[in-house]
């Protein structure tokens, strides 16, 4: 779920409009909508502030994907594939890092 959304749904389960909300947080009504639209990505800490205002805490949490391989085991797992089965791999890795490397870019 985008923060936008987890706002607004959190919003209307305390039955609050935008103004209210806004009040509450020290910002304006504009900018709770455009958040709520998506328009705007709120940092961290405007968000831990809106959802404060409605008496909710805001919980960041990292949860592993699964094991990470040594580099002998990837290398084992590499050997395995076919010729084009490694290219396909190298060309998701590729976009994967180049995805990256342009989101990091924007900021």
């Amino acid at each position: 779920m985008n923060p936008g959304a987890l706002l607004r749904e959190r919003r209307l389960h305390y039955g609050l409009d935008q103004r209210t909300l806004a009040f509450r947080a020290s910002t304006s009504q504009s900018h709770v909508a455009r958040i709520e639209r998506g328009e705007t990505s709120p940092t961290f800490v405007t968000l831990t502030r809106l959802l404060a205002a409605l008496g909710e805490r805001l919980d960041l949490v990292s949860i592993p994907l699964g094991p990470n391989q040594s580099v002998g085991e990837l290398r084992e797992d590499f050997e395995r594939l076919s010729p084009a089965d490694r290219v396909a791999q190298a060309a998701e890795l590729s976009y994967a890092l180049t995805s990256i490397a342009v989101a990091r870019s924007r900021k």
